[in-house]
């Protein structure tokens, strides 16, 4: 439809008018006095840039993955390294009690006591705790390795008797349970001293 046939149907119906007038605006090119070329070429313009944003965004990413992973690397090859600090105290005096001669045994015995207290110091400090239950204490089988289970008198079932090994946990991990002796009830008969009914 032509602009002039337009206009006589406004005029035949006039409630049709503003939609008639927005639709002749769209036909009508945004900016007259723009060519065409000028246009593209600000598109492609404005398309270049937003390319070369998400290259540098790509760019970025893959280098703060390379960052991550070399940083990842390093703090597993050095994760002891404070660790080993800490144990080079204790390493010193013992190569300290190995190259002193003519030292009476009360010497040596006061030397590696005070070498001991440097390791459990580090350990310590490196979150490493012993697990070394007293006599009568419940047995944990989580904590506790019963290597043995004995008829106590005056001890009740399933409790420590002897400690013959002390374990180690780290954090809240054991790394290695205590070796232990457990009092087997004597009322208890033939069944499992250690059984896991037993421990509730």
């Amino acid at each position: 439809m032509d602009r002039q046939a337009r206009l006589e149907t406004l005029r035949a119906h006039p409630q049709f008018a503003g939609m008639q007038e927005q639709d002749m605006q769209a036909d009508q090119p945004q900016s007259k006095d723009r060519p065409l070329a000028e246009l593209l070429a600000e598109a492609q313009a404005k398309l270049e840039q937003q390319r070369d944003a998400m290259m540098r965004a790509v760019a970025d990413a893959e280098n703060a993955r390379k960052r991550a992973q070399t940083e990842a690397a390093a703090a597993q090859k050095y994760a002891l390294e404070r660790f080993a600090e800490q144990l080079l105290p204790v390493v010193d005096s013992l190569q300290a009690a190995l190259d002193s001669e003519n030292t009476s045994p009360e010497a040596l015995r006061s030397g590696v006591e005070l070498t001991l207290k440097q390791l459990g110091a580090a350990l310590e400090r490196a979150s490493l705790r012993e697990i070394a239950p007293a006599k009568g204490e419940r047995f944990d089988p989580h904590r506790h390795h019963a290597m043995a289970a004995v008829e106590a008198l005056g001890c009740e079932a399933n409790t420590v008797v002897s400690l013959m090994q002390k374990g180690y946990m780290l954090h809240d991990r054991v790394l290695r349970p205590a070796l232990v002796t457990v009092a087997k009830g004597l009322e208890s008969g033939d069944r499992n001293p250690i059984s896991d009914i037993d421990l509730d």
